[in-house]
Order: C-alpha cells, then sequence, then structure tokens
C-alpha cells in the first residue's frame, strides 16, 4: 500500500519552493519522523510533517517522487516540536523547512540511513556509572530562598531580578535539583546568551548533577562544538538520556520531549536575538516554548530588558510575569562597587587614562589585587590615516574603515575580513608619516603597560596585563586558558571588550574601569542607553564579587559627560529608576514594548536597486484594493541605507514598519509576503540580491 506524506526539506529562503514536499512511501510513517528524500539531484534530510490522502495530492501520482529512506533509531519529532517550528517560522516570516531543519544538527542532515545507524550502535560514554550523593549544598540566603518558594508555588514566566553577584546561578541549580529530584524523566534547558560562558556554567552543573546523575545527564549544545559532538548531544537530549541541556540561542529549539523547566540567564542580552536566516529571539521563544509545552520559565538578569520589566509589572497594570527580586549581594558585608565618575573634560586634551584612576590601578596591584579595564573596540586603533592628505584605511569593499592590528601589521575589516599589511607610505600621496586614530584594546593595553611600567606586586616582581578579546581568543582552548590564569591570580590587570564584562565570576577582582563609554549615549538608536547602562553595571558586577573585599570595590567610568542623568541612576546602582525613565520616554514616542516594529532589508548590487525594490513593495501595497489585511494598522517608513550600508560590495537599505498591534502587524507582514515576492520578479526587481524580514529587530 502507497502512503502520502508532507515532508519538510530545507529550501532557500523566499524559494517559489517554501512549504512541505509530497513524497510517497511504502510504510506508514508518523509525522516527526527523520527520512532521506530525493530533491532536485540531490538526496536530502526531511522531516515528516503530516500523512495525505489521494484525493488531496496536489499532481499526478507518477510523478511524486519516493523516499529514499527512513532514519531509524531515532524517534520521530514531537508534536510540541512541530508546534514550536511552525510557530518560529510564521511569526518570524520564514519558510518551515529552513526554521525545521536548521534546528537540527548540521550532521544529522549529511548522514546516510546507514551510516546514522552505525553511528548509534557505538556505545554511549558517561552512561550513570560510579553514581555518588550530590555534594553539600551552601546555605541560601533569605532573598533566595523566598524566590525559590515564590517559583515553586507559582505558574510564571518568571523574571528573577538580582544584583550581581546576589547568587541567581545558584538558585538555577535548586530549581533544576528540585525538578529531577520530583520528576524522574523530567528535562531542564538551562540557555546562555554566549559560547565564553558555557565551560563556566557547565562546570558548575557537572559538579553538582553529574555525580548523582551520571556524566551523560548534562551535555552543551552550541555552534563552538564540532558537528560530532552537537549530534551527540542532540540525541541525548531527544532520547531523554540528557536530563539537562545547557546551550546557546540555538538550543532554544533543541528536541526535549520531556521538556519540563526552560532558565534563561542574562536574558537581556542582544546575542539571543539571532542576526542570519531566521532573525528569531531565543528568549522570546523560550517563553512560547514554556507554555506550550506546560514548562516553567525562569529569566534572569541584573539589568533586565526592558520588555521583560514592563511585562513583569504588576498584574493589576497588566503584566504577565511574576517577578522574584534579590538586590544584595551574597556574604556578609557583600555590597555593590561605589561608583566613580572621571571628568575628562578636567584632563589634558588626548589623555587616555586619568592619573586618578592609574593610581587606583597602582594601588589594587600593590595589594595583590585584580582590576579590570574594558573597551568595546578590538585592534589597535579603528583607523590608520595620513597626516598630509586625507586618506583613511577605509575598507574598498564596504563602507566601513579597516582596523589596524598592529601585533600583526595588518589593516581589517571587521566586517567582510578583508585583509591587507600595512603600506609603508601613504598609498594616496607616499607620505611616510601615517598613524593611528583612536584607540582599540590592542593599543590600550600597550599604552597601559608603558604607564604602569614602575608598579610592582606585594612580592616585587613586575605585573601582569592580559588581553581577552575577539583576537585572542581564536583558536581553540585559548578562552578557557586565559580565563584560568584569571582565576588563578597570574594576571593583575585584564583589558578587554564586552567579552569579559558579564557573567564571569572573577573572584580577585576588585576595580573595574571604562575607558570611553559615552560613544551610545546620543546614538541614534533608541535601544542604546540601554544596552550602555546594562553594559556598565554588568562590567562593575565584576567587582568585588568575594564578600570580604567588596567594600573597597569600584568601577570607574571616565566621561565628557558625568551629568548625564543615566550615570546618576548606575552610581545608585538604580536600575527601577533607569528603567522607568527609559519607558516614560517609549511610550511617549510610541516605541516598543509600546508598539511593534518589523524591519524589511533588502540587498543589491546598487544602493538604488535595494532601495527601489523596498519602495515598489511598499507602494504595491497601498494601491492594493481591497487593502492588504492589516494595512489599515500598520505605518511603513520609506526605505533608507542601512547604517553600514555596504558590506563586501553588496548595498544595504530597509524600511520600518510599525503598528500598535502584534497582531495587525503579522497579519500584515503575512499578507505582504506575496507582493514582496511579485515585486521581486518585475524589472526594478533585476540586480536584487536578497531580502528578509526582521519581525522585533534588536537594532533600528
Amino acid at each position: 500500500m502507497i502512503h502520502w506524506l508532507s515532508v519538510l526539506v530545507q529550501t532557500p529562503a523566499h524559494s517559489a519552493v517554501a512549504g512541505p514536499l509530497t513524497y510517497q512511501s511504502e510504510l506508514p510513517l508518523a509525522a516527526g519522523s527523520l527520512v532521506r528524500v530525493p530533491f532536485g539531484t540531490r538526496e536530502v534530510l526531511g522531516v515528516v510533517w503530516d500523512t495525505l490522502d489521494a484525493a488531496s495530492l496536489d499532481r499526478p501520482e507518477s510523478e511524486i517522487r519516493a523516499i529514499t529512506a527512513v532514519l531509524e533509531g531515532v524517534a520521530p519529532l514531537t508534536q510540541a516540536w512541530r508546534q514550536l517550528v511552525h510557530f518560529a517560522a510564521s511569526y518570524y516570516q520564514r519558510s518551515l523547512g529552513e526554521v525545521a531543519l536548521a534546528a537540527l544538527p548540521p550532521q544529522l542532515r549529511d548522514l546516510s540511513a546507514a551510516q546514522l545507524a552505525r553511528r548509534l550502535k557505538r556505545p554511549a560514554s558517561g552512561a550513570t556509572d560510579n553514581i555518588t550523593n550530590t555534594p553539600d549544598l551552601i546555605a541560601l540566603s533569605e532573598e533566595q530562598t523566598r524566590a525559590i518558594a515564590r517559583f515553586d508555588a507559582e505558574t510564571g514566566p518568571f523574571l528573577l531580578f538580582g544584583a550581581t553577584g546576589s547568587g541567581k546561578t545558584e538558585v538555577y541549580l535548586r530549581c533544576v535539583q528540585a525538578l529531577l529530584e520530583r520528576d524522574a524523566t523530567a528535562q531542564a534547558l538551562v540557555m546562555v546568551p554566549e559560547i565564553n560562558l558555557t565551560p563556566q556554567l557547565e562546570a558548575l552543573f557537572r559538579a553538582r548533577f553529574a555525580g548523582r546523575y551520571g556524566e551523560a545527564a548534562v551535555v552543551s549544545l552550541h555552534s563552538g562544538m564540532t558537528n560530532p559532538q552537537r549530534l551527540k548531544s542532540w540525541l541525548a537530549a531527544h532520547g531523554g538520556v540528557a536530563r539537562i541541556v545547557l546551550g546557546t540561542r540555538m538550543a532554544v529549539l533543541a528536541s526535549l520531549p520531556r521538556l519540563r523547566l526552560i532558565v534563561v540567564d542574562e536574558e537581556h542580552d542582544p546575542s539571543y536575538k539571532q542576526q542570519e536566516g531566521a532573525r528569531y529571539s531565543a528568549r522570546d521563544l523560550a517563553v512560547y516554548r514554556g507554555r506550550l509545552e506546560g514548562a516553567k520559565v525562569l529569566l534572569g538578569s541584573a539589568t533586565p530588558s526592558l520588555e521583560s520589566w514592563h511585562h513583569s509589572r504588576p498584574a493589576a497594570e497588566g503584566g504577565r510575569y511574576q517577578r522574584l527580586e534579590m538586590p544584595s549581594r551574597i556574604g556578609a558585608g557583600g555590597t555593590l562597587p561605589r561608583v566613580r565618575l572621571v571628568d575628562m573634560n578636567l584632563q589634558p586634551k588626548n589623555t587616555v587614562f586619568s592619573p586618578q584612576l592609574l593610581s587606583a590601578i597602582a594601588e589594587r596591584v600593590a595589594r595583590g589585587e585584580q582590576a579590570m579595564v574594558f573597551l568595546n573596540r578590538r585592534g589597535y586603533a579603528p583607523v590608520l590615516a595620513c597626516s598630509s592628505c586625507d586618506w583613511k584605511s577605509e575598507c574598498p569593499h564596504c563602507s566601513a574603515y579597516r582596523v589596524f592590528h598592529k601585533i600583526d601589521r595588518t589593516l581589517r575589516c571587521h566586517h567582510c575580513g578583508f585583509t591587507e599589511r600595512v603600506p609603508r607610505a601613504c598609498p594616496s600621496c607616499g607620505n611616510v608619516d601615517i598613524a593611528p586614530l583612536g584607540r582599540g584594546t590592542e593599543r590600550l593595553e600597550e599604552h597601559l603597560a608603558e604607564l604602569l611600567t614602575g608598579v610592582r606586586r606585594p612580592d616585587g616582581t613586575a605585573l601582569c596585563i592580559a588581553r581577552i578579546d575577539a583576537d585572542t581568543t581564536r583558536h581553540k582552548g585559548a578562552l578557557e586558558y586565559q580565563l584560568a590564569q584569571v582565576h588563578a591570580g597570574e594576571v593583575d590587570v585584564l583589558v578587554g571588550t564586552q567579552m569579559i564584562a558579564k557573567g564571569h565570576d572573577f573572584r580577585r577582582i576588585t576595580l573595574v574601569a571604562a575607558v570611553n563609554p559615552d560613544g551610545a549615549l546620543f546614538s541614534a538608536d533608541f535601544r542604546a542607553p540601554e544596552r550602555l547602562f546594562s553594559l556598565l553595571m554588568q562590567a562593575a558586577g565584576r567587582a568585588g564579587r568575594d564578600a570580604a573585599q567588596s567594600a573597597a570595590s569600584e568601577m570607574w567610568i571616565q566621561t565628557l559627560h558625568p551629568q548625564h542623568p543615566m550615570f546618576a541612576a548606575l552610581r545608585r546602582h538604580d536600575y527601577a529608576a533607569f528603567a522607568a525613565g527609559q519607558l516614560r520616554e517609549r511610550e511617549q514616542a510610541g516605541l516598543p514594548p509600546f508598539s511593534y516594529a518589523a524591519l524589511v532589508r533588502a540587498e543589491a548590487r546598487t544602493q538604488e536597486v535595494a532601495q527601489g525594490f523596498l519602495n515598489a513593495a511598499s507602494a504595491a501595497a497601498s494601491a492594493m484594493e481591497p487593502p492588504l489585511e492589516g494595512y489599515a494598522q500598520v505605518t511603513l517608513f520609506p526605505a533608507v541605507p542601512m547604517t553600514i550600508q555596504r558590506i563586501a560590495n553588496v548595498e544595504r537599505a530597509q524600511m520600518l514598519i510599525e503598528s500598535p498591534s502584534r497582531a495587525a502587524l503579522q497579519r500584515f507582514l503575512s499578507a505582504w509576503h506575496a507582493v514582496l515576492q511579485a515585486t521581486r520578479q518585475q524589472p526594478g526587481g533585476k540586480g536584487l540580491i536578497r531580502w528578509a524580514v526582521d519581525v522585533d529587530p534588536l537594532a533600528i
């Protein structure tokens, strides 16, 4: 007997083949089964989405191809997982196949049925041998106890608003532990924003749970793993062997058939928003998935996103989340660092480090303590310039400057990757006097070493300055090695980008300094103040995490605008006051979370084509009779170039769509999709490379 199946395969975004394809099978297969199917001249992985009857076929039976093989040994993906994928594809305006197949491990897409069968026969390593009891637990604070009690008693979703160092991670551990003890098959998903935070978290969870549930019970899932590692972790989660999955944003779409708890640590972090392909927010999908699967959701942060903060207002005012507060640091006398502002208007021109800050750093090193200096710009200098003419190190392929990296004497574009050796003379006029302008972390490290030459440790040895950024951590294991040096006390002054400013538990750092944070104070991006406040508060939280030293810990900020109201809230560590002010401004301006937005981005060989495509699609929507569904409640703004309008010789433009109604915006985007497709086929769309919709964009 022939069975007709609706199968999802990975198709290019916005292609004509966007939905499920029809195949035939001699065997009845359940929805969610993984199969290999012919697709064009290739054989690809597919997910059985539904079964069909002969009457619903869209073409003659003789034209329908048969599936090639079934991936036996892998249980069908659950209905809840398929619903999650359907929602993500619909809400973020992508094809079902693109989202579903991207959520599966890459190696699963590449292996044949026979290869996978051999892979599944390998003995599982690290099972439940040598199981021991859970290690002794530390005593909880009153605030932690209260937060856990409310978490157990209420349904959520929950926002754990806890100061840096208040013990949020211990709350996560206890909530996971209670779940696993209560339900012998339950699974928990714990998410962090960046790959570099997973080793620290994995060590904590393994120490707590591996002894009791076995090494295989705790797995990680992120893009920094090799394909075989990702497949192994995914299979362990899908099969229920892994009880705890630790991962970055991609883990929110992992198959966890017994999921009962989702923790999103540092929920405010922009890294939870995917910036390529399906531009989903892992934090928002986590909340949706929790509701879909009956799992509790715990969002944690010392500086919550304004959206989550707004949702956690009292229920009487329309709040949907429960807010759990832990305002105090753990330990007797555990206080938040004192924030000190240095008015750089009073310093000589071109001063990088004020004498006060240098003196404070020297004092810390002399006492055997550590200091951290962060600047969110890597490289030696952002620009190399000629003193005789107007030449600057512009990238020939992007509307951006190439950054000077002194360590290997290169000019490197951080957008397209184009790299050249530093020229001996100005390429424009031949002048040999070309010099760096501005500073990156590499130059900051060098300058700091010059200024602190005479500073000694308590034992009389010279101080050690280390730098952690994307350049120093490119090689496998480099980040772990450098962090271990910091934790061991071998580093006295740590210089780096925001990579070191959040999430890490540095016990010996008592001083944190932000050298030049002013750039975001007057940005055109309405989210810039929120991101800066969050970054500075998170950075301040790296200081004084040891209660014995917390009273003397400090956060130094060098600024040209010490009277800015944001710094007043920062000095008081008053996130609530800052959030209230920002939300008032956004409500008056009709900005998120009081409205909803989407960006349509277009890429073409010329800016005229990119903007022309967007404006033509907008005009087509306004001319339609009857109007597109939802059109009356949306506002389409004219197309404009993106902030960096050219990358790798591709011009980029964007169009903003706003609406006071999320439902109306979704209805319009769904209806407008066909208009965008049709506009591309018109003469004005020739030369267009690609277009994409970004729902709930982070940067406008």
